[in-house]
């Protein structure tokens, strides 16, 4: 298997009238989309060659997953971009990839145009509607191998500029087959789909949903405002397994929404993007004993996840939740300050990764790429390539890797990977700021912003708003005389 269309193409032929993905509005059984898909990759292939990155500037839906798929099918690959970003990101988005080319509802086409975006602009209605070239897309097909790249998936970047991660089928592939298997994924599951597309948690939705046959429910994001809606929405759909950021999960048992409803049918529950607080965990097991819970943790940079933790005995709340041991086909190294490989119980060391599942880098950017991805330095006898998450950890009596932070600025809020930079770069393009600095509270999870200028808060609050996605936008602002000049703002009181 080289493709993850194969995943396709066998479910349909298999399941070919089951509901493939249903987004409350829309829904398409395997036989409608992978038929979709075609005419949309046939349309596209006349426009653009193969290779070609293609931004999809929709909210997520049924038709954006059979958009995906379309590109995919035209041999190129799909730039998840989620309109609810800013004007400016996303324009930082358009202009890193340098395309004459993209995909967004008619809705959008103001915003589109505010940008500055001057290129082919195509919609759903028109792409549906063309023929399926077979001939066009099996010469398409023939001519791509596993390494060809998948999507793109931008995340921040340090610079003030988000990065573009190039995902490869064959990364896909390797770690999905492994995940579906090890955590009982089949075709009479329910996933429900609660992360944007441009949040990596989807991918396992995504590919978990067409290896297996299952069905995949697209959540309206504003459910979870609302827990009731939200559960009432999961028992209406029998939905049975989610893929989950921990804030979404804590959302709910944070608002007492198992009070008033449980979705009897959720046997898997599998969280990532921080570390899930014991308190709100309980919660959920109380409500679903008979539910397996599975701790996962990884960078986008590495496709999804690395390590997994079972949940299989009872945790007091001042513990921490391992996050575990390497998926298949993944190695751990803990490289400590010295660059040796730790493995003595609680040294801590810089989580790096090795396998196939590695991201091919950052598109467009060589520099940020050779900081990440490196040679091993426990391979000497030939090349092998790790990436350096930042990430610290160590093991505990158990062998399972514990983490205990970040080696850099960067910090997971709300299950997203920030670094702190990018705040304080659009901070101090702000007239009349004198300088801004980023900490994160880890006991209240919030991002505080210090900054120094005769601006008020909420003006600075709008400012960001403007240029940064909501998650990044700091949820306490302090307005100071002066910044102090070293790292340390310990004498600043939160």
């Amino acid at each position: 298997m080289k493709n993850v269309l194969e995943y396709l193409e066998h479910s349909a032929r298999e399941f070919q009238d089951k509901v493939a993905v249903d987004d409350g509005m829309t829904a398409y059984t395997y036989s409608q989309l992978h038929e979709l898909a075609r005419k949309i990759g046939s349309a596209i292939a006349e426009r653009i060659k193969p290779g070609t990155p293609v931004p999809v500037v929709m909210d997520k839906s049924a038709e954006t997953l059979a958009i995906y798929l379309g590109i995919v099918e035209a041999g190129c690959f799909y730039v998840p971009v989620n309109p609810v970003q800013p004007d400016l990101r996303i324009g930082q988005i358009l202009n890193t990839l340098d395309v004459q080319f993209l995909v967004t509802d008619p809705e959008l086409m103001d915003r589109i145009n505010a940008i500055g975006y001057e290129g082919q602009i195509c919609y759903m209605e028109e792409l549906r509607e063309h023929e399926i070239e077979e001939k066009k897309l099996t010469a398409i097909r023939e001519q791509m191998i596993d390494t060809d790249i998948l999507y793109a998936m931008f995340t921040s970047g340090s610079t003030g500029t988000p990065k573009g991660v190039l995902v490869s089928h064959r990364a896909v592939l390797d770690f999905i087959g492994y995940f579906t298997e090890m955590f009982h994924i089949t075709e009479r599951d329910v996933i429900g789909n609660q992360a944007p597309f441009d949040f990596d948690v989807s991918v396992k939705d995504i590919y978990s949903t067409l290896k297996t046959g299952a069905s995949m429910v697209i959540i309206p994001t504003a459910y979870f405002s609302t827990p009731p809606i939200l559960l009432d929405y999961l028992c209406e759909k029998k939905v049975t397994t989610l893929i989950w950021a921990v804030s979404a999960l804590c959302l709910v048992s944070g608002m007492k929404g198992l009070d008033y409803r449980v979705p009897e049918m959720v046997d898997k529950i599998l969280f990532s993007g921080e570390a899930m607080p014991v308190k709100h965990l309980n919660i959920w097991r109380q409500y679903l004993p008979h539910a397996k819970f599975i701790n996962l943790y990884g960078p986008t940079e590495i496709t999804c996840n690395c390590t997994y933790y079972r949940i299989e005995r009872e945790f007091s709340k001042e513990e921490k939740i391992p996050i575990g041991r390497a998926f298949p086909n993944r190695r751990i190294y803990l490289v400590n300050e010295a660059g040796e490989n730790v493995t003595k119980p609680g040294e801590t060391g810089e989580i790096c990764v090795a396998g196939s599942s590695l991201a091919h880098g950052y598109y467009k950017d060589p520099e940020q790429t050779k900081k990440s991805f490196v040679r091993n330095p426990f391979q000497t006898d030939y090349t092998e390539m790790i990436y350096k998450t930042g990430d610290l950890a160590f093991y505990d009596e158990d062998e399972n890797l514990v983490f205990c932070g970040r080696k850099d600025f960067q910090i997971k809020h709300m299950g997203h990977r920030i670094e702190l930079g990018e705040i304080e770069g659009s901070v101090n393009c702000m007239e009349k700021i004198a300088g801004g600095c980023c900490i994160y509270d880890e006991e209240k999870k919030k991002i505080v912003l210090f900054y120094a200028g005769e601006v008020q808060p909420a003006e600075v609050l709008a400012f960001l708003k403007e240029r940064l996605p909501r998650y990044m936008v700091p949820g306490v602002l302090r307005q100071v005389d002066r910044l102090p000049l070293t790292l340390n703002l310990s004498l600043i009181h939160i």
